[in-house]
């Protein structure tokens, strides 16, 4: 790892947007080839040409230059799910918005990429706890929507449950793509949900 490499091109001129995805990419290349609790901020910081001060003005701590924008797609998914028919069974609308933000366009490179960071997400404790936060940070939007949709006793505990099981629906299918290769993740998503609803069907 080379942390003297200088910074590309119009570097000051992308958008913020877009420095963030550079220093997300060459983090997971790094990620990758040397191992999470090896490659340190200033490593990542110097081969995007930024100092550490400015990486962590994108990204608080090393794990989210991994997971992303956690907010974001998690309101993406609640906007969603919002869309919804409300007489959709919760599963079957759960499924379809995560379906939705996995099936946003993409290129070969990119869905390989995704592939990389899944690995990447799941290869030491520390991201697997960020992940976690994750869950319930999306948890804390999409349980309500949920809830809303319900009647009857114990609404918030069943919609809790709907969306926790959902969540572990979305992991499990990404973490087995991100091992395969011919299926696409959606492909993945709609079998994991199928599971879940014949074995509770049982």
């Amino acid at each position: 790892m080379d942390s003297s490499s200088t910074p590309a091109p119009g570097l000051r001129d992308i958008t913020r947007e877009a420095v963030r995805t550079r220093i997300s990419e060459v983090a997971v290349d790094l990620f990758a080839e040397y191992g999470f609790d090896s490659v340190t901020v200033e490593q990542i910081a110097g081969e995007v040409g930024i100092s550490a001060r400015s990486f962590h003005r994108y990204f608080p701590a090393k794990e989210d230059a991994v997971i992303g924008d956690l907010t974001r797609w998690g309101e993406f998914v609640r906007g969603g799910l919002a869309s919804r028919p409300v007489d959709e069974p919760p599963l079957v609308s759960l499924r379809i918005s995560f379906e939705a933000l996995l099936s946003r366009p993409r290129n070969a490179e990119d869905e390989e990429r995704s592939k990389r960071t899944m690995r990447v997400l799941t290869s030491t404790a520390s991201l697997r706890a960020r992940n976690l936060e994750k869950h319930l940070g999306w948890a804390k939007m999409l349980v309500p929507v949920v809830q809303a949709r319900l009647t009857g006793d114990y609404a918030e505990l069943r919609a809790q449950t709907l969306v926790q099981s959902a969540l572990a629906c979305f992991d499990i299918a990404l973490s087995t793509w991100a091992e395969s290769e011919g299926v696409d993740a959606v492909e993945f998503l709609r079998r994991s949900f199928a599971t879940l609803a014949e074995e509770s069907a049982a």
